[in-house]
């Protein structure tokens, strides 16, 4: 016998991955899961961004966003970065992670990150509770030793984060 469950419960653990958006002066960190490529010509990602977060005036203004992936020693940065909302605290500086210029938008990497992806805004989409920014990927760069294959990368990957869900979907 079958019975009905929470759909999003079976789809976990995803990876969790760091977007950055705004600029030098106006910066911050969302923790995102639903993030995924769309398309390989044009290299086209999406990322899904509640509808009510500060991250999502960022990149409606600025119309771009990198997606920074972590390694799993970053795992209480990430969680920090996903339960504390940028237009109340400065992310960066209460996880003691590093701003560096990225090399082709105004938003920031994530020195302590493996991967970038720079990412223009070319289209979104609105659904209920989130927003999906498709982003173009206009650079994309990595740690030499990830990408020769010389180190192994352990991602940040979680369970169903019950607490985050059951409280964005109850506004």
């Amino acid at each position: 016998m079958k019975t009905e469950v929470e759909y999003l419960k079976y789809m976990w653990p995803l990876k969790h991955f760091l977007i950055t958006c705004g600029n030098k002066e106006n910066k911050n960190i969302i923790t995102v899961s639903f993030c995924m490529p769309v398309s390989k010509n044009p290299p086209l990602v999406v990322c899904a961004i509640g509808k009510k977060t500060h991250s999502k005036k960022l990149i409606t203004e600025f119309k771009e966003y990198i997606i920074n992936i972590p390694e799993k020693k970053l795992k209480s940065e990430v969680y920090y970065c996903g339960f504390h909302s940028g237009a109340e605290v400065d992310k960066f500086k209460e996880t003691n992670l590093t701003p560096k210029p990225a090399k082709k938008v105004d938003a920031p990497i994530i020195d302590e990150c493996i991967v970038h992806m720079e990412c223009e805004v070319i289209k979104t989409v609105k659904t209920k509770d989130k927003i999906w920014f498709i982003g173009e990927v206009i650079e994309a760069y990595a740690e030499k030793t990830i990408e020769n294959n010389e180190e192994s990368v352990n991602f940040v990957k979680g369970d169903f984060p019950e607490e985050v869900y059951s409280i964005r979907f109850n506004e």
